[in-house]
């Protein structure tokens, strides 16, 4: 089932998904075809160019594109992704392709399209919203060669932070390089502590897409490379990039006199615009894609179960399971020499979960009944019948589209299983397994309740980082940025500085999203207003989902006019597509877990993108709402980093990337620095105050 781009078209064959309460429920095979600005639907690969489509879709900035990852239906795996409006989350696509590296191409594909659209129209502006769609025999005529190179998606994934390896290197063994966590720089310590973090890497013939199907089974093709592995089996699947698996290893990979062991493995992956796999393996590719360079990364404490082991001994256990990288290598290499097809498994797993038990006894039943072929809605569209899109009647609606849908409870993924005993119980392994000294939860009492603080005052300032729970400005010249001469060269820089200065910052908590937090009355941007002063603030609300809501606000004031900075004065006026497509946030874990630091990565990323954003405008100031809890994989690497929040130290760069060489050189809006931040810390609303002005 392969996929081609011909004539400047992306086009191949897609599976269109159907959800329901229960999970899904059924897909049907249909051929795609991304030309220009529409994404048309075919019951087969059309034999001439006049053939009209099933369905038509037009791909405007209004549109984003979600990766939802694995999901298996009839023990056949698919690669899923949502396509919906922004205006009505509601109104949402999903299709499934049988290959990661496919689902890669139509998801950048549809968000080029997207970005390209940008400048062209307004979302306001556009008579027919997205999906809200027309059978006109109009078929476009122009072609968008999706082989150029993109600026959002082509970029290297190399560091853009100046900092220095987390790993270092003490051995090689069986063709591998060695590596254990590093020690921070500001640590004393040089002796190696009882459980290291151990990396081994090396090179491996194969493509990344088969190396990380290789890896992810579990089933008897796992034992032609593992020697540690007896057997296993995926326990449950929480989302498409994580699951539960157990593995039963053989006891002579143990510690002496060790029986054999089960151990149950909350197991997270996810794929990089370059090609890379993230995750417990981590498989980047090299050669244009031919080989890759694997890296498998493992901690395991062996004296819980055998008190009396020695700590070279136990080292010496978890450096033999992480060379089963030179296994994988050798098989691959020993198939390639003798011509011998690798017979990648296809993860057919059966995930043994009570909403499966109820997905394979609903199989044959009726559909629900309430989605109307008429509707405009694409979740009413996507249905057991053969309609892909369907046509509005004509009707005075066609001006706008119109939802009652509260924005607060609009997600993509509308249904998503329930935590089963299984998962509290690893869940509740890894609250145990993960150091939180001082940490006791985002439904903790705030220490500042009593306090009487503003918006803006609640996250104390600390240039000398010596106080836990503070915040600070990070240094802008370890951050990289795109040079004045990046389109030629593709060479980024080291920033001198940045545009604005970091002035006040929140860490508050919520029962439910707090937004335009720049617009409250009892606030510092309202304060500065209410003096007379004319200074502009970028407030950037990042918040964090959970049964309690945490609010990081981060109040920046520009340091000169406005019009003296184009780019700002471009992206501060201009419409929600276009902000999407140019802000860029830098993250970095300058302190703390290895395993943290390997999840949130150093890598710039445009996060509108990625995360749904909302932005609110004031007469001196632009406040921009990160939703965290709008993307599967933001929220496991959310949900990770808040295990270890004590003991980490955040760094992040916002920058508005530029496209053209006048926008470039690149300029750091601002930086922060998150020193040891305490979710027990976050001060509530309610001691705040709710008055806006």
């Amino acid at each position: 089932m392969g996929m081609a781009e011909k004539e400047g078209k992306m086009q191949g064959w897609l599976h269109l998904i159907r959800y329901n309460r229960i999970g899904l429920q059924y897909s049907r095979k249909r051929y795609f075809i991304l030309e220009d600005d529409c994404l048309n639907s075919f019951k087969s690969i059309p034999t001439s160019h006049t053939e009209e489509p099933v369905r038509r879709a037009i791909i405007d900035s209004c549109i984003r594109v979600v990766d939802n990852g694995r999901g298996s239906h009839r023990r056949k795996l698919f690669f899923i992704f949502t396509i919906y409006n922004t205006a009505n989350h509601n109104d949402q696509l999903k299709l499934g392709a049988t290959s990661s590296e496919e689902a890669a191409r139509w998801i950048h594909a549809l968000q080029d399209a997207a970005v390209k659209t940008v400048d062209l129209v307004s979302c306001s502006k556009r008579k027919y919203q997205p999906f809200s769609l027309s059978v006109s025999k109009r078929m476009a005529k122009r072609s968008i060669d999706w082989t150029s190179a993109s600026s959002v998606h082509m970029e290297a994934m190399t560091s853009d932070v100046i900092a220095p390896s987390p790993w270092e290197i003490f051995g090689c063994q069986n063709g591998l390089r060695l590596f254990k966590e590093a020690k921070d720089r500001d640590s004393n310590v040089r002796r190696w502590d009882d459980h290291p973090a151990i990396m081994a890497v090396g090179v491996i013939n194969g493509t990344p897409e088969a190396v990380f199907r290789t890896v992810m089974a579990v089933d008897a093709s796992r034992t032609e490379w593992d020697f540690c592995f007896h057997k296993g089996s995926v326990v449950e699947q929480l989302d498409g990039h994580t699951d539960i698996v157990h593995v039963e290893l053989y006891k002579h990979c143990l510690p002496w006199a060790m029986k054999r062991r089960d151990l149950l493995v909350r197991r997270y992956w996810r794929r990089e615009d370059d090609g890379t796999y993230g995750g417990g393996y981590v498989i980047i590719p090299m050669n244009r894609g031919k080989k890759c360079i694997v890296r498998n990364m493992l901690s395991v404490d062996w004296r819980c179960w055998k008190s009396y082991l020695r700590k070279a001994y136990s080292r010496s256990v978890t450096i033999c399971m992480v060379g089963t990288v030179a296994a994988l290598r050798e098989m691959y290499k020993t198939k390639e020499e003798g011509n011998i097809d690798i017979d990648v498994p296809e993860i057919e797993e059966e995930i043994k979960t009570e909403t499966g038990c109820k997905r394979v006894q609903n199989e044959t039943n009726e559909v629900t009944p309430g989605y109307n072929s008429g509707t405009s809605s694409i979740s009413g569209m996507n249905d057991i019948g053969d309609e892909f899109f369907d046509v509005p009647a004509p009707s005075d609606d066609e001006e706008g589209w119109h939802s009652n849908t509260n924005s607060d409870s609009c997600y993509v993924n509308s249904f998503q299983p329930k935590l089963s005993s299984t998962a509290n119980f690893v869940k509740r392994l890894q609250d145990l397994a993960v150091p939180k000294k001082g940490y006791t939860g985002l439904q903790s009492v705030s220490w500042g309740e009593s306090l009487s603080c503003s918006y803006g005052t609640t996250l104390p300032r600390d240039a000398n980082l010596k106080t836990p729970c503070s915040c600070a400005e990070a240094d802008p010249t370890s951050f990289l940025i795109r040079g004045k001469t990046y389109l030629h060269d593709q060479k980024k820089i080291k920033a001198k500085g940045a545009l604005m200065q970091l002035v006040g910052a929140d860490w508050i908590k919520s029962s439910k999203r707090e937004d335009n937090l720049a617009g409250r009355s009892n606030g510092i941007v309202s304060n500065y207003a209410a003096e007379g002063r004319s200074d502009f603030f970028f407030v950037i609300n990042i918040q964090v989902p959970g049964t309690t809501t945490c609010t990081l606000a981060l109040y920046y004031m520009l340091k000169m006019p406005l019009k003296e900075t184009p780019l700002l004065e471009c992206f501060i006026y201009g419409d929600n597509a276009f902000r999407d497509s140019r802000f860029k946030l830098i993250p970095y874990i300058s302190k703390g877990s290895w395993i943290v630091r390997q999840s949130v990565g150093r890598k710039s990323c445009l996060v509108g993108q990625a995360l749904q954003m909302n932005y609110f405008r004031g007469k001196n100031y632009l406040e921009l709402g990160i939703d965290l809890g709008s993307s599967t994989v933001a929220k496991g690497v959310v949900g990770l980093v808040l295990g270890y929040l004590n003991n980490l130290v955040i760094e992040m760069a916002f920058v508005i990337q530029g496209d053209t060489a006048e926008e470039l050189p690149e300029i750091l809006v601002g930086t922060c620095r998150l020193n040891h931040l305490d979710a027990a810390k976050a001060v509530s609303t309610d001691a705040i105050g709710s008055s806006k002005s």
